[in-house]
């Protein structure tokens, strides 16, 4: 008897029927990258409102795809925390109407612990607790000691913008696309990462965990448009914005690896977990993989279908449902920060 997850934290609409052994028997995601193209940033009524469009053909997709009735499905999960209210509320509607139709139990999930998951769910033989979480992506960027699915203490995060978000306010002074991760990415082939010199806030910092790139944003600003210089210029292009665009990636992912190394070595942790859309950039998941190769241990990144939002990590809801843990009619969004996720099931 398979599980129904519903993901609508941001501005993906996602749905997917997962089997109890975790195997995804579907999983469907309507991006929405289009519409948010011309702000280059989630609007959130834009967003709720395409969720309002798209959640039910999504949902009936999912089924369909599965090779199932609706009758079959044991209990619908919903991711209700952290993320945007408007679009959180639109998947939670949706799942109490199917729960209530079908007269299942319904449980919501911790959007950012279901990003750690889908490393377990990617590495199901493999992957062991307790293990540092890295979670790194367009809203949140935030370390976790997991010491189960259900089991995270936040050690620290960013302290002003999202690693995602960065680079998509790096992309748009470079004069890139949106999504900006994806485009920095791209610019940056051929790029010298050296070619700058550009900050790493709080790397030095060994007293704490926490993160910073909203720095890091303003010295690529200043690179491309002077404060005292002759106004806007145009755009950078060829060598100079490869260059630019490889410096600001290392830089970001520097100031993201120093701190996971800094957690392995204050918690005593012989793993490392990371999930979310920036864990899908190359560089990130390089130099995660050679911090294992030089400590010797193993080091757990889902494919990058895995790593943007979907609902296939919503499986960690089968976490609370074989313990027989319920949420009712009263459950209810929590909008706001990744800080949610810490010790809450």
């Amino acid at each position: 008897m398979p599980l129904l997850t519903i993901e609508s934290t941001c501005d993906e609409t996602a749905a997917a029927v997962i089997a109890r052994s975790r195997e995804v028997l579907s999983s469907v995601v309507a991006s929405q990258e289009r519409l948010h193209a011309r702000w280059r940033g989630v609007v959130p009524e834009v967003a709720s409102r395409a969720h309002v469009e798209r959640i039910i053909p999504v949902i009936d997709e999912a089924v369909l795809r599965a090779g199932i009735e609706r009758r079959a499905i044991e209990a619908v999960a919903v991711a209700v925390r952290p993320g945007l209210v408007g679009s959180l509320l639109v998947g939670l509607a949706a799942g109490k109407a199917i729960a209530a139709v079908l007269g299942v139990p319904i449980v919501g999930y911790d959007h950012i612990l279901a990003h750690l998951y889908a490393c377990r769910l990617a590495h199901w033989e493999s992957f062991v607790y307790p293990c540092i979480g890295l979670v790194a992506s367009g809203g949140h960027t935030s370390l976790f000691l997991l010491r189960g699915p259900l089991d995270a203490e936040r050690l620290g995060g960013t302290i002003d913008d999202a690693a995602g978000e960065a680079f998509d306010k790096a992309a748009s002074l470079l004069g890139l696309a949106y999504p900006g991760g994806p485009e920095i990415e791209r610019a940056a082939v051929g790029g010298n990462p050296g070619a700058h010199r550009l900050p790493r806030p709080l790397a030095a910092d060994r007293d704490r965990l926490d993160m910073s790139f909203s720095g890091l944003k303003t010295a690529l600003r200043y690179l491309v448009r002077p404060p005292h210089g002759e106004g806007d210029r145009p755009a950078p292009t060829g060598q100079p914005l490869a260059d630019l665009a490889a410096s600001f990636q290392q830089a970001a992912v520097d100031s993201i690896v120093t701190k996971v190394e800094l957690a392995l070595e204050r918690t005593g942790c012989h793993a490392v977990a990371a999930g979310g859309g920036v864990a899908a950039n190359a560089l990130l998941r390089e130099s995660l993989e050679a911090i294992g190769r030089r400590r010797r241990m193993p080091v757990f990144i889902p494919p990058r279908s895995l790593c943007t939002d979907n609902a296939a990590m919503g499986a960690i809801a089968w976490e609370r449902l074989e313990r027989g843990d319920y949420d009712g009619d009263l459950l209810d969004v929590v909008p706001g920060t990744d800080r949610a996720a810490a010790n809450r099931p």
